[in-house]
Formats: structure tokens, C-alpha cells, sequence
């Protein structure tokens, strides 16, 4: 029998399923919407996503929001609910326990030990990460998150 991580195709299939949850880890991403980007099912998926890259596709998503988290808590003038729910997670017990987890210390205790360049204003944050026009109207173009694109002169 043949394992299906030798087929180059199942492999591309997995990055395009990587790629979408590194894209939209805030939204709220399933097992079945990762395994149909990827177009196999969600058994094979779950299976083939943990032998490729060592972890489950859940607690890839998982490490990549507290990742995320982790940079706010750095750089952004923003309490931690406001964190919690701009990363994806859908109530503060859970973001708080898995951050304690994966970084070994609550992020409270994260932002306090890593305090050093003032931090960016959350009402710049917050406006940065608002979806806006989907088209220019100096341009007529717009990039896939929504933001314009510029025209030359």
C-alpha cells in the first residue's frame, strides 16, 4: 500500500490548508472548512495535516493565534479580552489557559515581562484590522483583505 503523504499532490493540498488557516486564524476555522480547502475529507486530512507537520491542524490554529497574541500583546495598547477576540478565541477562560500553556505564563504576566517600546494605540489596531472598500476609488483596484491599492501617477 502507498501512503498518501508520498503523493505531491496531498502535500500541496495540506499548504493550501496551512496557508488558509495562517490567513483567517481569526475567524472561526473547523476541521471540515480546512479539510475542504485542502479538498480531501476530514479524517484523511486530520491524518495526513498530523504526519506532515507534527501537530493536529487544531493545535497548529491554536499555536498561530497565541502567536498572534502574543505580538499585540507587545506592540498594542489593548486589554486582553479585546486580544482574545481579535485572535480568534471565543471567550477569555479558554485564551487565557491555552496561552498558559503553550508560553508558561498568563498574558498578563507576558505583557508585563515584555514591556520595552511604548505600544501602538488600540484605536489604530482596531482600525487597521477593520475590513475596508473592497474597491479604490482612486484606483478601481483592491488587494484580497480588502485594502486599496494606490495608483501611479
Amino acid at each position: 500500500m502507498r501512503q498518501a503523504l508520498s503523493r505531491p499532490e496531498v502535500l500541496v493540498a495540506l499548504r493550501r490548508a496551512r496557508d488558509l488557516t495562517d490567513r483567517d486564524f481569526a475567524q472561526p476555522l473547523t476541521l471540515d472548512s480546512m479539510a475542504q480547502a485542502a479538498h480531501l475529507s476530514k479524517f484523511h486530512f486530520a491524518r495526513a495535516f498530523t504526519k506532515a507537520y507534527g501537530e493536529t491542524p487544531r493545535t497548529y490554529l491554536t499555536r498561530r493565534r497565541i502567536e498572534r497574541a502574543k505580538d499585540l500583546l507587545r506592540a498594542a495598547n489593548l486589554t486582553i479580552t479585546e486580544i482574545c477576540f481579535l485572535v480568534g478565541f471565543e471567550s477569555v477562560g479558554s485564551f487565557s489557559s491555552r496561552f498558559r500553556d503553550l508560553v508558561g505564563m498568563s498574558p498578563t504576566e507576558y505583557r508585563t515581562a515584555s514591556a520595552g517600546a511604548p505600544p501602538i494605540p488600540g484605536c489604530f489596531v482596531l482600525m487597521w484590522t477593520r475590513p475596508g472598500p473592497t474597491i479604490s476609488q482612486q484606483s478601481g483596484r483592491s488587494t484580497e483583505d480588502g485594502r486599496t491599492v494606490a495608483s501611479g501617477p
